[in-house]
């Protein structure tokens, strides 16, 4: 399917009272974004809402440089605890834009690694929520499926049908859904592009919750993302660290690495604060040191 370009720039977002110094003033020193808009509607919760309307949010190089420079800002704004990333309530991002990869040749694609730039959010640190509503396809469901909990409105829909235009996935979409809901569903999946409705995606464990309404579900990932946020910055990479490592290695090793930052935890002041609190019944002051 071919997405026109829209040629008109979009504003980014007027900044709540919640933006932090350093954030605006980065944000004063950064181009206007045009296919995406962020904002931080929450305390500690960034946003980024994608935003390309006319072509249904469709992902191309120009998106993700944007959307990756918004994430390293929130990355290094010590203020931001969790990131939020959604679309509008007809696509989430209904798939990568066509008309950008068509007339690629394959030493085009291989010498600049194509592609390559759409999986550096998987390097931030902070955690990250997909807000699923409509379409997430294709791109769409690849950028869903980097992120660490996926929430999806009545009408998400997800898929990779990459074998109707005569290629595969490419941004990682064929493994991480491998794991995520195991090697049948996830061939059948991909050798037949059929999409996945959002009863099915929560069946298979895609999505880890489902709301009634769209707005329901951007909201109820502000609010995980807002709780999130409001916990020890430590202890939260770790847990986020810990979790991600059981993907990629044995289980024994796994709980091994998960106990070795288990006690390292115990020489920050967040461990001492929290455990003194509770014991207290009191609420802790984290220091995020």
């Amino acid at each position: 399917m071919l997405f026109k370009l829209s040629a008109r720039a979009l504003p980014i977002a007027r900044p709540t009272p919640f933006l932090s110094r350093r954030f605006l003033a980065t944000m004063e020193n950064a181009p206007a974004y045009e296919n995406i808009i962020v904002d931080t509607p929450r305390p500690g919760v960034g946003l980024v809402t994608l935003n390309r309307p006319k072509a249904l949010n469709a992902l191309n190089s120009p998106l993700f440089k944007e959307l990756n420079a918004a994430l390293a800002n929130f990355q290094s704004d010590a203020s931001i605890g969790a990131i939020v990333i959604t679309g509008s309530n007809r696509a989430f991002a209904a798939g990568a834009d066509i008309k950008e990869m068509a007339s690629k040749t394959f030493s085009e694609a291989y010498n600049a690694d194509f592609l390559a730039t759409w999986s550096q959010l998987t390097t931030i640190t902070k955690p990250i929520i997909a807000a699923v509503n409509g379409f997430a396809l294709g791109g769409g469901c690849e950028l869903a499926l980097m992120t660490d909990i996926i929430y999806a409105g009545p009408k998400a829909v997800f898929g990779q049908p990459e074998i109707k235009l005569g290629v595969i996935p490419g941004a990682g979409g064929s493994q991480r859904l491998t794991k995520l809901v195991g090697k049948s569903r996830a061939m059948e999946a991909v050798l037949t592009g059929r999409n996945i409705d959002v009863e099915e995606a929560e069946k298979w464990g895609i999505t880890a919750k489902r709301f009634d309404t769209p707005e329901g579900c951007v909201e109820g990932a502000l609010d995980t993302a807002e709780l999130i946020a409001g916990y020890s910055k430590i202890a939260v990479k770790a847990a986020k660290e810990v979790v991600n490592v059981s993907e990629e290695t044995s289980l024994a090793e796994g709980v091994r690495f998960e106990r070795r930052v288990f006690h390292g935890l115990f020489a920050t002041q967040d461990q001492k604060i929290g455990m003194k609190a509770f014991v207290e019944k009191v609420k802790p002051e984290w220091k995020h040191e």
